[in-house]
């Protein structure tokens, strides 16, 4: 199966990202929110990217103009009657994600792919409730989707070869490297990734070293591009919130944050997004 037009559902920092991607290989993409105020930073956020690639002289300002062109910012359900393929990036949550599927059923082609971009969730519990299990799957961008080339193709209990196989094409198709993940909580990437930032934040939690000191000392190890604090933040401190739940939920307690983690969401200190989380944005 060939993707002649996909779709990205959720216009958030990620959400815009993936769209950026896929246009940015000249691939036509809608972006769909339910809020145009959502859908204004979106465009914000991807023409500051094209800006930047023009800065570097990777780009002509003709070009980036063309490859804009084939975005489409809508809240219309009208807009993805003729998509092939839809990334679901909408918050991690399970009970929005299925809503999110359900209404993608009943809208979109019989033959059209929904993936779901989640760090942790069940893709065969999402694909239940459409009537498409065998077209369902995880496509697992990482952040920031921009930059990073790693994509998770995660298969359900019913995915079918075909559709796996359609999801790891259009990944090269972008630029991306597709690698294949059997279903279970956190996959690969994010098992390894949300153990170590409990850990890290069971040992700040005991030592009170700064969060600054420990970012530079990881990075300045060469372990990782950026600190974890600095990561989560970036992330979305909600979303990790959400993720290590899942995590602890399937492994135990080794998945357990420290207590700051709790605090800081229950604060509506979220990172970036609110200006304020492990740092201050303000």
């Amino acid at each position: 199966m060939y993707i002649k037009r996909a779709a990205v559902i959720g216009s958030g920092t990620m959400g815009a990202d993936i769209a950026y991607v896929i246009a940015n290989a000249g691939i036509p993409v809608v972006i769909k929110d339910v809020a145009d105020e959502a859908l204004e930073k979106a465009k914000a956020h991807v023409a500051d990217l094209f800006q930047t690639r023009i800065n570097r002289g990777r780009m002509t300002p003709e070009d980036a103009q063309k490859r804009q062109a084939f975005m489409t910012f809508t809240t219309s359900n009208e807009d993805l009657k003729d998509v092939s393929l839809v990334i679901e990036a909408v918050s991690e949550n399970m009970a929005l994600k299925k809503r999110v599927f359900q209404e993608l059923d009943h809208v979109l082609p019989p033959l059209a792919i929904i993936a779901s971009n989640t760090s942790a969730l069940s893709v065969t519990e999402l694909a239940e409730v459409t009537g498409r299990p065998e077209r369902v799957a995880g496509f697992h961008f990482f952040f920031p989707a921009h930059m990073m080339k790693l994509i998770e193709v995660i298969s359900g209990e019913k995915t079918s070869q075909e559709t796996l196989e359609t999801l790891r094409r259009f990944a090269e198709e972008i630029r991306k490297i597709p690698v294949s993940v059997k279903e279970c909580p956190g996959f690969v990437v994010n098992r390894v990734l949300m153990a170590s930032m409990a850990e890290v934040l069971r040992f700040q939690d005991e030592s009170g070293v700064p969060y600054q000191e420990i970012d530079q000392a990881i990075t300045k190890a060469g372990l990782a591009p950026m600190g974890p604090f600095v990561l989560g933040d970036a992330l979305g401190l909600d979303v990790a919130l959400e993720v290590a739940h899942t995590l602890t939920a399937a492994y135990g307690e080794r998945f357990q944050p420290g207590p700051q983690l709790e605090a800081l969401v229950k604060d509506g200190h979220l990172g970036l997004k609110s200006g304020q989380g492990f740092y201050s944005y303000r």
